[in-house]
């Protein structure tokens, strides 16, 4: 009798066990690697993640509700590495989600301290790891058409590309891709790449642009993040164009910014969340979209794009994008 009281009680733990994993709630923490305000990207990440949990926790009960933290870590590189290891360190999040090209590189040596930490990487590459995914988006063409529209822009055929540091994406993808599109708009295009040194330093980013400019350079695109202010200030002192990177930035100097290449942050990040919610993240894998997905786009229905940008020049940048959204043309 002992025996079979004991045998149901073991039954009961388990099958309570057994509901109780169920109906846990799974923990999410967002790494912001800069500040939320100074930041499109990481506005947007923030914001679709912030969307899909909220979509969640209204249809689940006190149980099954998803927390949420987020992370900013600042603007100093050097020391997302450590606050990345301290957020791990943690073991508290079933996964962590974040957004930057040099993430894997930090991320993987975390992963020997830490093995059974999940990671999914917004705007960065990594495959083969099951423990994380990563999304891209397709910098080939946002790199490409927006070197093309420089390049038709452009009077003197000369461009620059201002960075924050270089990395794989920068060094093997959008630089030498902005330099096709240019070279395809204008044979005789040249782009001077020069590097920031951080994501922050407006002060070095107007020197930098000033600079480009006393050597004519009339077109730049600055992919430096806060720096890229100061960019924008000196192109609007000495009368260059900007070419802009992510996000719709015809607001932030109208007349001097020509173009917007956008990337569908919000909406990517909305759908990785759900995507780990329901427990459907392809581990390992890294996946591209781009223009034909709806997840990179060109605006061209900006009133500042309209006045700034001459009709002919819009009308070949209204082709190529129809070319690619139709699958017709492949940049790579």
């Amino acid at each position: 009798m002992k025996k079979i009281l004991f045998l149901t009680m073991v039954l009961a733990a388990l099958i309570f066990s057994g509901c109780a994993k169920k109906t846990e709630h799974k923990s999410i923490a967002v790494f912001v690697p800069g500040i939320i305000d100074d930041s499109p990207v990481y506005n947007m990440l923030v914001q679709g993640i912030k969307a899909a949990v909220e979509e969640t926790n209204k249809s689940a009960d006190s149980a099954s509700q998803v927390e949420l933290f987020i992370m900013e870590a600042g603007t100093n590189q050097a020391e997302w590495g450590q606050k990345l290891t301290a957020l791990s360190a943690e073991q508290k999040y079933d996964v962590i989600i974040s957004s930057n090209p040099s993430l894997p590189d930090l991320v993987e040596p975390i992963l020997h301290q830490f093995p059974n930490q999940k990671f999914i990487l917004m705007d960065a590459t990594k495959e083969g790891n099951q423990n994380i995914h990563t999304v891209c988006y397709n910098q080939y063409e946002q790199s490409y058409i927006t070197g093309y529209i420089g390049g038709l822009m452009s009077k003197s055929h000369k461009l620059a590309l201002i960075a924050a540091q270089e990395y794989p994406v920068m060094n093997e993808i959008i630089f030498p891709y902005f330099v096709k599109g240019a070279q395809a708009a204008n044979a005789s295009s040249t782009v001077d790449f020069r590097i920031v040194g951080n994501w922050y330093d407006a002060t070095k980013g107007a020197e930098i642009a000033d600079a480009v400019a006393k050597a004519g350079i009339d077109v730049i695109l600055p992919i430096c993040g806060g720096a890229s202010q100061g960019v924008i200030t000196s192109a609007v002192n000495n009368k260059v164009y900007i070419t802009w990177f992510d996000d719709n930035g015809f607001a932030k100097a109208p007349g001097t910014i020509i173009s917007s290449s956008v990337m569908e942050q919000k909406k990517m990040s909305y759908n990785v969340t759900k995507e780990f919610l329901d427990g459907n993240t392809p581990w390992g894998v890294a996946k591209m979209v781009g223009i034909k997905e709806g997840f990179v786009d060109f605006v061209q229905d900006d009133p500042n794009y309209i006045n700034t940008v001459p009709a002919e020049i819009r009308e070949k940048m209204k082709n190529l994008l129809d070319e690619l959204r139709a699958g017709n043309i492949e940049i790579k």
